[in-house]
């Protein structure tokens, strides 16, 4: 099941963007609770736009996740260095990304 329809499935409204780039400016825009980024994206890569939006006053609080085919450990110390809240390889559990998002929507 793909992310946006898990994360419809738990009753949260889901916005995409296409790249990075988009990706930053849409949390400006919207301002959403969590945002599950991947990190192998057109033109701002995920640890890119991660970075942008956690050292952005008005977007800093927005929890992230990264949610990546890259298993490497020195790419899980990266993404948590850019401001993620959390990493989660591809192909991922539903029930881990459903913990991860209910934790973090929490407060956790």
């Amino acid at each position: 099941m793909g992310m946006k329809r898990i994360v419809e499935k738990l009753g949260h409204e889901a916005l995409t963007a296409e790249d990075g780039a988009a990706g930053v400016e849409a949390a400006k825009a919207h301002k959403p609770d969590l945002i599950l980024m991947d990190v192998v994206m057109p033109n701002l890569n995920g640890f890119q736009a991660t970075r942008a939006i956690s050292k952005e006053a008005t977007t800093a609080h927005i929890p992230i996740v990264l949610v990546t085919t890259k298993d490497q450990e020195t790419d899980k110390v990266w993404g948590m260095r850019q401001g993620a809240k959390a990493y989660i390889t591809k192909p991922f559990n539903e029930n881990q990304l459903i913990d991860v998002i209910n934790g973090l929507l929490s407060g956790g």
